[in-house]
């Protein structure tokens, strides 16, 4: 027996029991509050806040663009051109983060019951490999071309002038992320680090990647600049393109990483699992859960599924009883739970997660 039941809270169509004291200093709590479980960094609001983040850092990059391209064209500097063309690279990915973001908040459909969160991801990954082949791409050949040619530098002023601008704008728009970062970490009582590392919300862990690649491509190309102008060799200013391209690679590889596993259906971390089947085994009549697993489904969404050993002598209504308690408890304790699916099991040990084929014949 699978049981899924609609989630009464929000159902105004379906009766509502009586609550008990429990209930009410459950609903008083925190959503995964020390209270009550503890809190899962995979859960975290990923609308209106996320949505504003992306934004912001598309507007800078996108202005920041033009200006070293023409700071680039200027000074004739390879490392100039090659930071233009890594904010173009951001600011195209930024386009497919805020697609991301809209397309996942699809509602469920016939043809998608759980909805279209990770359709979330499927953008986020076309993003990373946008700043792989945009920005790494372009960077690794002008590098390799001003160390080869080692064409004379213009005038660098203007290039100093841009990266300046350039770095107080996206210094803006790295502090606005990690304003967000910080503010969900203190929500969830992690490190920015721990949030950063585990969060499902990839669009925010992008933008952040990302700014803060951004101003250490800022610090390379200054640095590539002034030791050209001193030593009068362009080769400094290949390496220095290079190195972005570098950068770039190695953020785009950290994303396309991330977002790969979460596509695919990762699971919820082994210290939320193991609060989930604790609460699943504290329930009446429940004698063991021997198997539990979850599913990410997109940001901070996740999908319960458990086999779970019963008393021997409870009953079907006992059984209907402790699936609806289960799941009403999982959603409200746990912020982020959106689906509970239950699997009465007998306790031989032998419960796993297969499909039951019928036999060939």
């Amino acid at each position: 027996m699978t049981a899924h039941i609609p989630d009464t809270a929000s159902d105004p169509g379906t009766a509502q029991s009586p609550r008990s004291a429990d209930d009410a200093r459950d609903r008083r709590a925190k959503p995964n509050s020390s209270e009550n479980g503890g809190a899962p960094a995979e859960a975290q609001e990923s609308g209106g806040e996320s949505a504003g983040t992306v934004i912001v850092a598309g507007v800078v990059n996108l202005g920041i663009a033009v200006a070293k391209l023409v700071g680039g064209l200027i000074s004739h500097s390879s490392a100039m051109l090659s930071e233009a063309a890594h904010s173009v690279a951001d600011t195209v990915t930024e386009v497919f983060l805020f697609v991301a973001l809209k397309r996942g908040e699809k509602p469920p459909d016939e043809k998608h019951p759980f909805g279209y969160g990770r359709e979330t991801y499927f953008w986020a990954f076309i993003a990373s490999l946008t700043t792989f082949l945009v920005g790494a791409g372009f960077s690794f050949f002008q590098g390799i071309t001003t160390i080869l040619e080692r064409e004379e530098q213009g005038d660098p002023l203007v290039s100093y002038i841009v990266l300046g601008v350039s770095f107080v704008l996206e210094g803006i728009s790295f502090l606005k992320a990690v304003r967000q970062v910080r503010g969900a970490a203190r929500k969830w009582g992690v490190s920015p680090t721990g949030y950063l590392s585990r969060t499902t919300d990839t669009t925010v862990k992008a933008v952040t990647f990302e700014d803060a690649a951004a101003l250490v491509g800022l610090v390379l190309a200054a640095l590539g600049l002034f030791l050209e102008h001193v030593t009068g060799d362009p080769l400094w200013d290949g390496v220095s393109a290079i190195a972005i391209g570098l950068l770039l690679l190695v953020v785009a590889y950290v994303l396309a990483r991330a977002n790969k596993s979460l596509l695919i259906g990762q699971s919820a971390s082994p210290r939320i699992e193991q609060e989930l089947r604790d609460e699943i085994a504290a329930m009446d009549h429940v004698d063991d859960v021997p198997l539990l697993l979850t599913s990410v489904i997109g940001p901070g969404k996740i999908l319960v599924a458990a086999k779970v050993d019963f008393d021997d002598d409870a009953s079907v209504a006992d059984i209907e009883r402790a699936s609806d308690e289960a799941e009403r408890r999982l959603v409200s304790r746990h912020e982020g739970v959106e689906f509970v699916f239950l699997d009465p099991t007998p306790g031989d040990g032998r419960a796993q997660a297969q499909a039951h084929r019928p036999d060939a014949g």
